[in-house]
């Protein structure tokens, strides 16, 4: 579905990325996880097309060969912020159907919306403006106008970001949902905890580069001391993956 073939990206004379490839399927949920300055989220805008670098695939198609507006029906992204603004949070979220609309909304339109809506669980929020709500509830926002495009790969970058523990649970269940339903979903996490319990295959970065890349089996205590510098303990509660710094 979306596939980054050797890319690397540097900011002047500083590299960033160094030569990583990565294949995201149909169905796919996937995390990438390291510590800060890894180039996570620089390879995440890579992967969206918003910095242009050689070697990344959608569909098999050279990302830069797609015109904005056919990208968009394809690729969502998430940002880690988002600035709040005087539209109302339908309006927001319309805002993502901008690539299907003409000069006015359709039925189609209006519903794909209000389903996105749905999904976050923020329909009451409707009418306010994005000033007027929180830094949680414009996250569910952001998510739910890239929804609202029906794109076939989904990229966040910390979509958990100022999210209370019961909303991070929904996001991560709809995100796991969206996997089921086949999309492939990429996600940059600092919530190890998280990742681990909600998403199905794990890539680790370090210094712009993949350290590891696979299911609950490439999870070990060398890596985490690896990629992350501490020691840690990996346990289990019910069924589910803990990692506990020492």
């Amino acid at each position: 579905m979306i596939e980054a073939k050797d890319i690397s990206f540097s900011y002047g004379e500083r590299e960033v990325l160094r030569g990583i490839s990565l294949e995201v399927g149909e169905g796919e949920f996937v995390a990438i996880l390291g510590p800060n300055g890894a180039g996570k989220s620089t390879f995440l805008r890579c992967l969206a097309g918003i910095l242009k670098c050689d070697g990344v695939f959608v569909k098999g198609r050279p990302i830069n060969d797609y015109p904005p507006r056919e990208l968009s029906k394809v690729l969502a992204y998430v940002p880690q912020r988002v600035e709040p603004g005087f539209l109302t949070v339908f309006d927001t979220v319309l805002l993502g159907r901008r690539p299907y609309m003409g000069l006015t909304p359709s039925e189609r339109d209006l519903k794909v919306v209000e389903e996105a809506l749905k999904r976050l669980g923020i329909e009451e929020l409707a009418l306010k403006r994005t000033n007027e709500i929180s830094g949680g509830e414009l996250q569910k926002v952001s998510i739910a106008r890239a929804l609202a495009q029906e794109p076939e790969v989904l990229l966040m970058d910390e979509p958990t970001n100022n999210l209370d523990l019961k909303s991070q649970l929904e996001v991560m269940r709809l995100a796991r949902e969206l996997a089921r339903e086949g999309k492939a979903v990429v996600t940059v996490m600092h919530d190890v905890n998280l990742a681990l319990r909600f998403a199905k295959r794990f890539v680790f970065m370090k210094d712009g580069r993949k350290i590891a890349d696979g299911g609950l089996e490439v999870l070990s205590e060398k890596l985490f001391e690896e990629v992350y510098g501490v020691k840690v303990e990996i346990g289990e509660v019910r069924g589910v993956p803990v990692v506990v710094p020492l």
